[in-house]
């Protein structure tokens, strides 16, 4: 395809440039769900009060767990909606609805302020970014999918992931920033908020990217829009497809939430560290995953996605909860930047090569739709409930340990949809083939 695009405005463009305009929202909705992930003590305390911590915690996590309930929902309408006018508008619906989300936590009051309409309001915030984040990730990775060069989709696709690791490296600095200029009595009280304030005030500069965002020229050329009832039912001849797309998300989502979102709480909570050491291992691991998602993507643009989707699963089967268990004997800032970089690397290499994996296997006529259920669905029972279930894991268990046992499902679980999703793949080429 040709190296330039056309923006909006009608001005040329790189395909750079579109990288950073689609990815820009991304970056909004990961740098608010790690801050949630992060603040969860705090935000507990401010929102949710309750006589014990890990009650506290455990409503809060419920919260942060319920706007992913909504990405199934945002997933089917607001897909839908992207199928039909288009990857640019639909992409500033889904800005929009996340931007308000965002801005309602930040300046929500807290229950001493307000008292129970302070976590109905956390919740609605949490419920208007769920359902937006349904189809924004969906859009972001199609239309990087549909701007790519000739052997390079898998590259690009990946820097939809990659740009949500920017996030988690900026929130951790400002985090770290704020524990270090603000007593622990400040930061409890109202410095935890300073983050989200940052947040509130790069919402304008996101909107001006993306609303100078380029069509894609794929999109441009269909003369077919399908219309609501036509995408149900698509979705419904294509469930077999959708359920093990969700499957294949279920290994990166899980393994997102454990090492980013639920690090901080389980390092500040589980492990006794500090919050500085819990900070600089999101940090490191932030940049990481950064550095190993275009290295997933481009090596399955080269040795394909299946070997690559298999060998990750495999080894994080073996290695999940034995690296847990040797994290818990001795927890020290050490081991832990270890076993998640570990599991960083993992993650990376397996992502790059599923995100543009899943734009491959839905149908063209409904790719986004297809693409945003399946990962919103994935989000919603495996992802979004990481922190509370590995919570709730080491809670009966009384083993710090078990969140291992969580991300070993969610393994298993990606390892079954590869070789189901690449048999019928193979299937279908072979009758194409005998069929000539």
């Amino acid at each position: 395809m040709a190296s330039t695009l056309t923006t909006h405005g009608g001005k040329p463009t790189t395909p750079w440039g579109a990288i950073l305009r689609v990815t820009s929202g991304n970056f909004l909705e990961q740098f608010d769900f790690f801050l949630f992930g992060f603040y969860a003590v705090d935000i507990a305390k401010t929102f949710f009060p309750a006589a014990s911590e890990f009650a506290s915690l455990m409503q809060t996590f419920a919260v942060f767990g319920a706007g992913f309930l909504m990405r199934p929902l945002g997933a089917i309408i607001l897909g839908a909606y992207i199928d039909r006018v288009g990857r640019r508008r639909g992409l500033i619906m889904t800005l929009t609805l996340m931007a308000s989300g965002t801005i309602l936590i930040a300046f929500v009051p807290g229950y001493a302020t307000i008292g129970l309409l302070a976590p109905f309001l956390v919740l609605v915030g949490r419920l208007l970014q769920g359902f937006s984040a349904g189809a924004e990730l969906g859009g972001v990775s199609v239309y990087l999918a549909e701007i790519a060069t000739k052997g390079n989709k898998g590259f690009y696709v990946a820097w939809q992931s990659a740009s949500q690791q920017v996030s988690i490296v900026v929130a951790a600095a400002l985090g770290f920033a704020v524990k270090s200029s603000m007593s622990a009595e400040a930061v409890d009280a109202w410095g935890w908020r300073i983050p989200f304030f940052v947040g509130c005030m790069i919402v304008p500069l996101i909107f001006l990217l993306r609303r100078h965002l380029a069509e894609t020229p794929e999109f441009m050329a269909r003369t077919e829009r399908p219309s609501l009832g036509e995408v149900f039912r698509s979705m419904a001849n294509n469930a077999g497809t959708v359920i093990a797309g969700t499957l294949l998300v279920a290994m990166t989502t899980t393994a997102f939430y454990l090492i980013t979102v639920y690090t901080p709480t389980f390092g500040r909570t589980q492990l006794h560290l500090t919050v500085t050491d819990s900070l600089l291992v999101t940090f490191f691991v932030g940049i990481s995953n950064f550095i190993w998602l275009p290295i997933g993507g481009a090596l399955s643009d080269r040795i394909g996605r299946r070997p690559i989707l298999l060998a990750t699963t495999i080894v994080t089967i073996l290695v999940a909860y034995p690296m847990m268990s040797w994290l818990a004997a001795a927890p020290s800032f050490d081991r832990l930047l270890v076993t998640l970089l570990v599991f960083s690397a993992l993650y990376g290499l397996y992502n790059g090569a599923m995100v543009v994996a899943l734009t491959e296997v839905m149908p063209i006529h409904v790719r986004v739709v297809g693409f945003s259920l399946a990962y919103s669905l994935a989000t919603a029972i495996f992802g979004g409930f990481t922190p509370a279930i590995s919570t709730w894991l080491i809670d009966v268990t009384k083993d710090k340990a078990s969140p291992g046992y969580w991300l070993t499902v969610a393994a298993v679980c990606g390892l079954v949809a590869t070789l189901v999703l690449y048999r019928k793949a193979d299937v279908a080429k072979r009758a194409t083939s005998g069929a000539h």
